[in-house]
């Protein structure tokens, strides 16, 4: 089984993108070549991420977003439960 990220994941629960599994096991995102933490959602297939402008809200309580287009790496920032394990011990 490969270890890569899905091609499209979101951190806000109300997304079909959402996925707590794979979010709790970290996942790095690097957008333009700079490392970033403040990802809301990305899509590595079409080359975006969205990211919070400032402590604004929309009408519904929910964070403004923006989308911002470049090149997108993302990886997992820990092996799958399991896995780390097996290499370990080859």
């Amino acid at each position: 089984m490969s270890d890569t990220p899905p091609d499209r994941l979101s951190v806000n629960p109300k997304s079909p993108y959402f996925d707590q599994a794979l979010l709790q096991r970290g996942i790095g995102i690097r957008f333009k070549g700079v490392e970033r933490r403040d990802v809301e959602e990305y899509c590595v297939s079409e080359n975006w991420i969205r990211v919070q402008v400032g402590k604004t809200m929309d009408r519904k309580g929910n964070p403004l977003t923006i989308k911002l287009s470049g090149p997108v790496e993302a990886w997992f920032e820990s092996p799958a439960v399991g896995e780390g394990e097996g290499e370990a011990e080859a």
